[in-house]
């Protein structure tokens, strides 16, 4: 946890101020038991009115003071304690957005907004306690017992007894703690997943209904962390009515062996008062310290957790020294591509070789699971080759810059996303400088202008969370729009065309082929219609390419294409 204190550095003469506050606070709360000892002493047995009344007053400029620096110091440690879980919370989520797929898949996404979330908070709240309370705590018990043995130090013995006492108790609940806190993180971890399955799979829930198989799901993830939050809540409160007992036989104590030194001469009634007080501070400090090492060992299981995270180097980062394109626009290259996932048997792309060039047309066509979208998300690395290299506009995409090398690709995943907010600003994500006019435009060619038209209010019409508002179709059409208006070099469409009809299907490839004109375009398609008039088919099967060529050269030499074509088209059509 200490090596997440580095961002502390921003706040670093707010700490020291806080610091000194608590210190002035301290010093406040360990004169006033001298000042009570002094009236009684002096003022009371003596019936000096004038001398209660001066010293009572003193007192309450003491009390005054020290709670108006309690009160600044807990403002300005809430102010550092909020600021540091920002910036965290900021540095995580621009570490995460540098993640390769690879590193998403081995935390996991429920992990992920876990840790930049709940964990963070834990740790915030840990760090606020700890500018006060451990400060405070070692201060005011140091600063207690000094004034105890001052006032009599025969009697401190009893202090010297209580305090192996409660810190055995300290320990022993720290020690049984740790591990429940660590168990309820990785529990909260798997009920943030179990909850987010069902929200992002409520459809298919309910088509096949298994309504009741998930709230089963969902009551085992809830009652294991409750049970396990039981169990720590169970630890935690059975550690206050332990202080509290010993604290209270620390009270008989001190009162028993007091009152025996005041009866043989040796003590005072207002020095006895006075040590209570300080007993009390002491044994106070030693609780607050319990409080923090309750909640360090959770906030440490949180910290280990971010930490993780900030030490994940991204497997796909920027060479040292990048390379800019050498004059070529738009051109995409395979040479001899593998790439397997992490843990296949086998490669997802084998010996992959192709050329892919400005104003031409490249489709990809294979069954399920031969590699098409594998195939693609290689050009914007999403992934790195393990041999061979993907090449564009003449240079490795390992030796671009992935800002540049993405600037130059518009992609239409196989998955239509869109995000919460106006039709118009979804359009836009493609394209931040992007006119109202270029907005129409691009959703004209997409083919989404009819609907958008009809909506309630055009292009400022609402999109809800996940574009639930929308048809599958709509989506996709957005989704196209998105990349039009971008105006990349390289356009490519994932499987884009699915949700489309026949109709949309034709006109939207038909507007396209105008629109990218001078740009590159890879299309991955199911259907064979959407694919016949391109300039290039590649045919894969099983992660290798079964045929390039027409339509027409690969229907005479690809018995895969074939085969795909006579599934799909009747003998007059292919005829």
């Amino acid at each position: 946890m200490l090596r997440l204190f580095r961002f502390l550095k921003p706040f670093r003469m707010t700490v020291l101020l806080v610091l000194v506050l608590t210190f002035f606070q301290v010093l406040s709360e360990l004169y006033l038991p001298t000042l009570m000892a002094d009236i009684v002493d002096l003022g009371i047995v003596q019936a000096d009115i004038p001398y209660i009344l001066k010293i009572g007053g003193l007192m309450l400029l003491v009390t005054a003071g020290g709670a108006l620096c309690s009160v600044i110091a807990g403002f300005l440690s809430s102010k550092v304690a909020s600021g540091f879980g920002k910036d965290l919370r900021s540095r995580i989520f621009t570490h995460v957005e540098s993640f390769s797929l690879r590193e998403f898949d081995q935390i996991g996404t429920a992990s992920l907004i876990t840790r930049t979330t709940n964990d963070i908070t834990q740790i915030q709240q840990v760090l606020m306690m700890m500018l006060r309370m451990a400060v405070m705590a070692p201060m005011m018990c140091i600063g207690g017992v000094i004034m105890a043995l001052s006032r009599d130090a025969r009697l401190s013995w009893v202090i010297v007894a209580i305090i192996p006492i409660l810190a055995g108790a300290i320990f022993t609940i720290a020690r049984k703690g740790l591990p429940l806190f660590k168990a309820m993180q990785t529990k909260l971890d798997k009920l943030n997943r179990v909850t987010r399955e069902n929200l992002t799979g409520i459809r298919v829930i309910r088509s096949f209904n298994r309504v009741g198989h998930e709230k089963k799901r969902f009551d085992f993830a809830n009652r294991d962390l409750m049970d396990t939050g039981i169990r720590v809540n169970r630890l935690m409160a059975a550690m206050m009515p332990t202080m509290m007992l010993v604290l209270n036989f620390s009270t008989i104590a001190i009162v028993w062996f007091g009152g025996i030194r005041i009866d043989h001469g040796n003590m005072q009634v207002g020095d006895l008062m006075a040590f209570i007080q300080y007993a009390m501070q002491i044994m106070f400090s030693l609780i607050m310290l319990s409080v923090i090492f309750v909640m360090i060992p959770r906030a440490s299981v949180s910290a280990n957790r971010v930490r993780e995270v900030l030490d994940l180097v991204p497997e796909i980062t920027d060479a040292p020294q990048v390379r800019e394109a050498d004059g070529m626009k738009g051109t995409v290259e395979f040479r001899d591509v593998t790439f397997s996932y992490p843990g296949a048997e086998k490669p997802a792309l084998s010996h992959i070789s192709f050329r892919a060039n400005p104003g031409e047309v490249t489709a990809i066509i294979g069954g399920t699971g031969s590699g098409k979208s594998t195939l693609i998300h290689l050009i914007p690395r999403f992934h790195d080759v393990d041999s061979g290299s993907v090449r564009v506009d003449g240079v490795d995409v390992r030796e671009m810059s992935q800002e540049t090398l993405r600037a130059k690709i518009g992609l239409v995943p196989q998955k239509a996303v869109l995000f919460t907010g106006t039709v118009a600003e979804n359009i836009r994500y493609g394209k931040e400088s992007a006119t109202d006019e270029e907005i129409r435009h691009a959703a004209e060619i997409a083919q989404a202008a009819p609907f958008i038209a009809e909506m309630k209010d055009g292009y400022q019409s609402l999109i809800s969370q996940g574009g639930t508002n929308v048809s599958g179709g709509q989506k996709q059409r957005l989704s196209i729009a998105r990349a039009l208006v971008r105006r990349p070099e390289i356009y490519i469409f994932d499987d884009s065309f699915s949700a489309l009809d026949f109709k949309t299907d034709a006109n939207l490839r038909r507007a396209l082929k105008q629109e990218t004109a001078d740009s590159t375009l890879l299309i991955v398609a199911q259907r064979v219609s959407t694919v016949m008039d391109a300039d290039r088919i590649i045919v894969l099967d099983e992660g290798k390419i079964a045929g390039i060529g027409t339509h027409h050269e690969l229907m005479k030499t690809c018995d895969v294409y074939r085969e795909i074509v006579s599934s799909q088209l009747s003998e007059e059509e292919i005829a």
